[in-house]
């Protein structure tokens, strides 16, 4: 009955007048509720599944005018306080671009829309793509960025891992005051590649450390820096979807985010 259960499949429901059989009904009539369940379960996913990409659809194209409108308007012959205000609609634009599609990114991971598809390749593609895409942050903030050569595979999905380590990258530029140091290394072990992502940092206290993965969740310490507090929940979920999982290590001026991945299928 219990294997019927797991795979689906219908389940007993004829039985004599013994205490076996009267504990068989009552295991029946649970395995029917907990079956019940799984298929609202099933049709609530399928409907969040439709709602998000309804919102993904709906909201691209009005945001991307937004944006557009914003840089026409710039151009304008403006009165000088008026760019100030463009400037700030620009950039409250692209704060709620990224924040729809970071939770449209996380819902999918959740709901399992979202595929990770890990293979073995070397670490040294992955650390390249997140050099290319955070080095130009890094150089407006003059900020020493740099990362040790390696000769190192492991098994991840290069686009969406590279999302998750800039994510962190991103946060160690963001949090590492002007002329600091952000230095990502790479060490192998039998089971797992380490891939450490240190900075110079504020620092992150220890009661706060296990909080700061939670979703939205920013510290007061640095409310009066730009953040939805997204980054670092999604970084987590799609490292542990890969097989792997992040740690954080932290005192006052440094910090260390390890992100350790497989090194097999």
């Amino acid at each position: 009955m219990i294997d019927n259960a797991i795979d689906g499949e219908p389940i007993e429901s004829s039985f004599d007048e013994t205490k076996l059989s009267a504990l068989e009904t009552k295991l029946s009539r649970y395995l029917a509720m907990t079956q019940t369940s799984r298929i609202q379960l099933e049709d609530e996913k399928k409907h969040i599944n439709s709602l998000i990409s309804d919102i993904s659809h709906q909201t691209k194209t009005p945001l991307a005018n937004i944006l557009l409108y914003a840089q026409l308007l710039d151009e304008q012959n403006l009165p000088v306080e008026s760019h100030s205000y463009v400037a700030a609609l620009s950039a409250q634009a692209e704060k709620l671009s990224f924040l729809i599609g970071s939770l449209i990114k996380t819902s999918r991971l959740e709901t399992g829309i979202l595929s990770l598809n890990p293979q073995v390749a070397e670490v040294s593609d992955l650390l390249q793509a997140v050099a290319d895409q955070m080095n130009p942050k890094a150089m407006a903030k003059s900020l020493d960025f740099s990362m040790q050569p390696c000769e190192v595979k492991a098994c991840f999905d290069l686009k969406w891992t590279t999302e998750a380590i800039c994510n962190i990258v991103d946060n160690a530029i963001k949090y590492t005051p002007i002329g600091g140091t952000v230095k990502i290394s790479v060490t192998p072990y039998q089971m797992f590649c380490r891939i450490d992502i240190a900075d110079t940092g504020i620092g992150i206290s220890e009661s706060e450390q296990p909080k700061v993965f939670q979703r939205f969740y920013r510290s007061p310490a640095v409310s009066d820096i730009e953040g939805v507090g997204i980054g670092l929940y999604l970084a987590r979920e799609i490292i542990r979807g890969e097989g792997g999982y992040i740690k954080a290590a932290s005192k006052v001026g440094a910090t260390i985010f390890s992100v350790f991945l497989p090194m097999e299928v």
